[in-house]
């Protein structure tokens, strides 16, 4: 418990402390991101002139706050770093690789849709894939090793995966996990206040499969994880570094956390999910962002089929800013929703224990 205390004090203050430095940096050399408007899109958007100049590539710190945070956590215990650990912040900066380069591609050559669709999703492709073969390696003294090809809810269900069908499952969920976070980051504090709760509730969940281990529990309902404390300390140095981060890209946002942020956050969260053995509990938990997901499919599908579209703008918190809802009443009320999703889903989780099976 005291290493995730250390780890998302660590983190937090990081992105505190450090995000103001990164914005110095960039404002003095004039590294912001280009906005698009009506005349250039020929169509309605948001009114966003006010946030022209606004320095990108926050998620720099988001990732550096998590390594760090994390880091120190470990010193602080005199331990060292679990493989499940380092293979999910390799997955989260894997991707936040691939972020950097369409940021970078935004701010220094002034492209403002960043690198091809194509290119990026080639990018997702590969860092998933390495991922998805390094997470079957590794086991500890119990064969345990940090990820399975069984389909996993609250805990690994019947569902077995051949070894092909299982690799394009972890592509798409990390690709789905890492484009949500980052369709959904359009508006100030958006995505990285919702992800934080996310963050938050893995942490718990982390904790709560460390004290239930079928390593230190031995009952029917204990927990076959490896390294669960370690995730909560991995989900922990996110929380903290989201949060302070948030503290500068809340309303009116003195930095963009970009691409670099949204895709590492999104990579974090499915590697998370992927290795704590709660696959699809992660929809739940992210419930904020499958909804903000289906209205960019819904609103695409509807135009195609019919010609028409459902809502003024997608995604989702586009059509409410076109209705003339203020930005922060937006954002504070999908912080609820959010808010909403993470109890709901982690009350799943812990009904799971006190009996409920809902697969396998």
């Amino acid at each position: 418990m005291r290493m995730v205390i250390v780890a998302i004090a660590t983190g937090l203050a990081f992105g505190l402390f450090v995000t103001p430095l990164w914005i110095r940096w960039l404002n003095a050399r004039g590294y912001a991101q280009s906005i698009r408007d009506s005349e250039d899109l020929g169509y309605a958007v948001p009114d966003h002139a006010a946030k022209k100049g606004t320095p990108s590539m926050g998620g720099v710190v988001i990732v550096g706050g998590a390594i760090i945070g994390y880091t120190v956590a470990h010193i602080y215990a005199l331990s060292g770093p679990s493989a499940t650990a380092l293979l999910v912040m390799f997955l989260a900066t894997g991707l936040a690789a691939v972020g950097f380069a369409d940021d970078y591609i935004k701010i220094f050559r002034r492209r403002s849709t960043g690198l091809r669709a194509k290119t990026k999703l080639v990018g997702q492709a590969g860092v998933a894939l390495v991922f998805a073969v390094l997470v079957l390696r590794f086991p500890d003294l119990g064969g345990l090793t940090p990820g399975t090809q069984y389909v996993s809810f609250l805990r690994d269900t019947a569902i077995f995966l051949p070894f092909v069908v299982y690799l394009v499952w972890i592509w798409f969920m990390v690709s789905a996990t890492s484009n949500a976070v980052n369709i959904s980051d359009g508006l100030d504090g958006l995505a990285p206040g919702a992800s934080s709760l996310i963050f938050v509730a893995y942490t718990a969940v982390g904790l709560w499969q460390f004290g239930n281990s079928c390593v230190r529990f031995d009952a029917a309902s204990c927990y076959e994880v490896r390294n669960p404390l370690d995730l909560a300390v991995v989900s922990a140095a996110f929380a903290g570094a989201c949060v302070g981060f948030l503290w500068w890209n809340t309303s009116p946002a003195k930095i963009f956390m970009g691409d670099t942020g949204s895709l590492a956050i999104g990579g974090a969260l499915a590697g998370i999910a992927i290795t704590s053995r709660t696959e699809l509990l992660l929809p739940i938990l992210a419930g904020l962002f499958v909804i903000i997901t289906l209205s960019v499919i819904v609103q695409v599908a509807s135009f195609k089929t019919t010609g028409k579209r459902i809502f003024l703008m997608s995604p989702l918190h586009h059509h409410f800013e076109l209705k003339g809802w203020p930005e922060t009443t937006i954002v504070v009320r999908f912080w609820i929703i959010s808010a909403l999703c993470t109890g709901f889903g982690f009350a799943l989780f812990y009904a799971d224990w006190l009996g409920v099976r809902w697969f396998g």
